[in-house]
């Protein structure tokens, strides 16, 4: 799942490439993903013509500022990503106009197309249709979602996670209390930390929940330099790969050796999820 670095690298992307483009039609395969106005054609009366103003991420949500005050929200959910270029539908699919990136197997998985004025498209590939876009004439309401790691010091991060209950991996993945967080940063953040992922947040020390506050800070920023994580099936909106999984320590990297103890690395199921994690450098 694009996680905050994959999605602030889409957005930043994305600001070069369509601010001011405006919307001359959209099409879809998959109406599904249109969670508002729940009929496809209203979406695509309503959305024609309008000029991108403006693109903002919270937390992992995107939204396109439109003329004409819309919103249009897109949550990436699991194998969402957006890619620019131009595409010719040839035998049941898009096909790139020219070689490249876009023909990364990963990003054939088109699903919707927004086409702009000047012959250029912005495409959604969705290998597992996950992804949601709600069009509304309301500003999105984020008020149940948590600050990411970037708007909140360190004193907010300790209030809001030393008398949590459940196992600190699960904690940094709650999107109410910090947004952002995701399963790849969480089990790299707490093998910096030296820190068991079963561990129950409400046990962590002051200085143990400093350092997960200064890692997630500094791997975070650095996935963000590194254009975020392509081990799984988020591109760029160009079709290329970000570079933080040539980072990884713990994440996927069961039954290979530590690279601070030699320890073998270790898989658990948390939550319907994996843990990554040393069982030497990570005690419970």
């Amino acid at each position: 799942m694009p996680e905050l670095p994959e999605v602030e690298t889409i957005v930043l992307d994305l600001k070069e490439k369509i601010i001011g483009k405006t919307i001359k039609d959209v099409w879809t395969d998959t109406p599904n993903i249109i969670k508002k106005p729940k009929n496809f054609s209203l979406f695509k009366k309503e959305i024609i013509g309008r000029r991108i103003e403006k693109i903002f991420r919270k937390g992992k949500n995107i939204v396109f500022v439109l003329s004409g005050n819309y919103f249009l929200l897109t949550h990436l959910k699991m194998t969402g990503h957006f890619l620019f270029g131009k595409w010719t539908f040839n035998e049941k699919r898009w096909v790139s106009q020219k070689e490249g990136p876009l023909n990364d197997p990963m990003n054939l998985f088109i699903r919707v197309v927004f086409f702009f004025e000047d012959g250029f498209m912005l495409s959604l590939s969705d290998l597992r249709k996950f992804a949601k876009m709600e069009l509304s004439k309301e500003e999105p309401d984020f008020r149940l979602l948590g600050p990411d790691i970037f708007e909140i010091s360190f004193d907010n991060f300790f209030e809001k996670i030393k008398n949590q209950k459940g196992k600190i991996k699960q904690v940094l993945m709650n999107q109410e209390l910090v947004s952002g967080i995701g399963n790849i940063y969480a089990d790299e953040i707490l093998w910096k930390s030296k820190i068991h992922p079963f561990k129950k947040a409400d046990s962590l020390s002051k200085e143990e929940i400093k350092l997960i506050f200064k890692f997630s800070q500094e791997i975070l920023k650095l996935s963000l330099k590194l254009k975020g994580d392509s081990m799984s099936d988020y591109r760029r909106v160009d079709g290329s790969k970000g570079e933080f999984q040539k980072e990884h320590k713990v994440y996927r990297r069961t039954g290979k050796n530590c690279f601070a103890c030699k320890e073998k690395i270790e898989r658990i199921k948390i939550g319907g999820r994996s843990a990554h994690f040393c069982p030497n450098c990570q005690i419970l």
